[in-house]
Parts: C-alpha cells; sequence; structure tokens
C-alpha cells in the first residue's frame, strides 16, 4: 500500500471554480489576475497527486466535501487519478480548511473528533477552555485494511507565541490519547499519523510542541531522510524552509516496514523554492503557478 500526505493550500470550491494554491496574504495573490490562475495551480496539484500515484492520500486544507468531489471529477479523473472514495468532514477552521482523505480502498469507517474536547479526555490545559473543542481543525480517524489513520492538521504556528505552542502541544497531547483509546497497546498496534503538525520552521527557544508524539511513543518515518533534504514546505517570504508534514509510524509499523523511506515530490513547487533544483513540472512558474505550498510526501509499505 503506497501511503500519501499532501496540504493542497486553500482549496475550496465557489460555484464552479477551485480557488488556487494561494493564501491571498501577499498582494500577488489577489485579485483577478491571481484568480486567473488558479486552474494552472489545480492542475498541477492533480498531476503531483498522479505522480504520487498512492493507494491512500491523507489532504489538509479543503474546504468541504464538495469541493474534494469537484476536484476528483474535473483535475483528477482526466489524469487517469480517480479516487471513488473520498472523506473531508467539517472541522473548526473558521475559514473551512478541513482534513480529508481520499482511497481507492474502501475505508471501514471514518470517525471525526472535531467536537471533542479537553473534558471529554479528562484533561486539563490552564490556557484553553475544558468544555470547547480542542482541535483547531479536526482529526479524521479511518481504518483501511490493517492499518489505522489519523489525520491531522495542528494550529498554525502564527505568531509565535505561548499560546499558539500551548495549543498546538494539546492538540498533540489529545491526539496521543485518541491513539491510546484505539489501541489498548498502541505499540504494537498498525496505526499512522498524517498531516500537517505546523511545527515552525524556526524552533530554536522551545520544546517541539508535537513532543507527546515523539520519542518512543511514534517515530517520524522522515527522520528517515537526512536532515538537509527532509523539507516539504516554503515561505518564499521569510526564506523559510520547513518540514511540518509529518508521516509518525507506530512502533510496530516501524519495525516491520524498516526500508520504508518517504520520497518528498516537489515537482509542483514554485521556481521561487531555490533549494529545489528539479525536475519541475512543465508549467510551473516562478511563484504560481504551483501545486501547493507543500511538497506531497509518500511511503510505501510493501506487502498490504
Amino acid at each position: 500500500m503506497r501511503i500519501a500526505t499532501f496540504n493542497l493550500q486553500n482549496m475550496r470550491l465557489r460555484g464552479n471554480h477551485l480557488d488556487g494554491a494561494r493564501d491571498g496574504d501577499v498582494p500577488q495573490d489577489r485579485g483577478p489576475q491571481a484568480e486567473a490562475l488558479d486552474p494552472a495551480d489545480r492542475a498541477l496539484t492533480a498531476q503531483v497527486i498522479r505522480e504520487a500515484d498512492a493507494d491512500v492520500i491523507a489532504v489538509q486544507e479543503v474546504f468541504d466535501q464538495a469541493t474534494l468531489d469537484h476536484f476528483n471529477a474535473y483535475d483528477l479523473a482526466p489524469l487517469g487519478a480517480d479516487y471513488p472514495y473520498r472523506i473531508c468532514l467539517p472541522g473548526n477552521d473558521g475559514r473551512g480548511l478541513d482534513v480529508g482523505i481520499m482511497s481507492r480502498i474502501e475505508p471501514a469507517r471514518a470517525q471525526s473528533h472535531a467536537q471533542l474536547t479537553p473534558a471529554d479526555l479528562d484533561l486539563h490545559f490552564d490556557q484553553l477552555p475544558d468544555d470547547q473543542p480542542i482541535f483547531r481543525r479536526d482529526v479524521l480517524q479511518t481504518e483501511i485494511g490493517p492499518l489505522t489513520l489519523f489525520i491531522c492538521h495542528f494550529k498554525a504556528p502564527y505568531p509565535d507565541t505561548d499560546l499558539v505552542r500551548a495549543i498546538r502541544r494539546a492538540e498533540a497531547r489529545a491526539l496521543q490519547m485518541l491513539v491510546e483509546r484505539a489501541f489498548p497497546d498502541p505499540a504494537q498496534g498498525l496505526w499512522m499519523i498524517l498531516g500537517d503538525l505546523n511545527e515552525p520552521a524556526r524552533n530554536e527557544n522551545h520544546a517541539a510542541a508535537i513532543e507527546p508524539l515523539r520519542g518512543g511513543f511514534a517515530t517520524d518515518l522522515l527522520d528517515r531522510i537526512p536532515r538537509e533534504d527532509r523539507w516539504s514546505w516554503h515561505n518564499p517570504f521569510e526564506h523559510l524552509y520547513g518540514h511540518p508534514d509529518a508521516m509518525l509510524a507506530s512502533p510496530a509499523l516501524a519495525r516491520r516496514w524498516p526500508d520504508a523511506v518517504p520520497r518528498i515530490i516537489r515537482s509542483g513547487m514554485g521556481l521561487e523554492t531555490r533549494r529545489n533544483q528539479g525536475p519541475h513540472l512543465p508549467s510551473v512558474g516562478y511563484h504560481r503557478p504551483h501545486a501547493s505550498d507543500h511538497a506531497a510526501v509518500v511511503v510505501e509499505l510493501e506487502g498490504i
């Protein structure tokens, strides 16, 4: 089974028009000229997904189910990359940036945790209300074949304040507990955490907010890539490179597939991403068109 994770950067369906891979926070990504590049962006997004050729793709920053269905029908299917099973459930992001899954294999189930609160888990955090949703987007839990997948997108690290770090750490602790609820002995289960954990590219002075998910609890398969080649995201305006995109594997899964090394597909990233020497998809531009400000990450688990 080939598994991928991909942050699609603000994909939203408006009528018959898919928003492009842009956040709209800089002048060149606003207005009619920017909108005119949206179809080219999404064509590149689809080409990256075809290149990944994954059986299962965890996606982030998708507005809703209709958006995912439209993208599959009008961008992926014409390339021969159709995904018959698609799930995008409503989350908590005020802009509608939800998580989802596309799969060639029918999921046994899919469960949202958007409404989960600290009180539901018997947790308490000094900086968070006990009765409010703990996940800023969602954690989508699904079972595909022998694997249980937890698809997430943690709080963005802007501004990088004590409160923001506390929110992300609370999300990590809650996700750890979801895994522990699903598996009486998490070390022996076959599970993966996939998605954008939003650890900041600059983190010199603070312990990682996602520390509850690291150490002996899970293994980030991207750690099997040399550190300098691990980046999967680029912010051209601050010249930052980072690897917020994660594939956290259970200890049992990491042992069973010791040679499973993720591949980072950067072919759809803009030419301004100077560390990316290629290859580039033919229609990629300097800033846009591009597939996303994230790369796709894909790993092969042979034998299932």
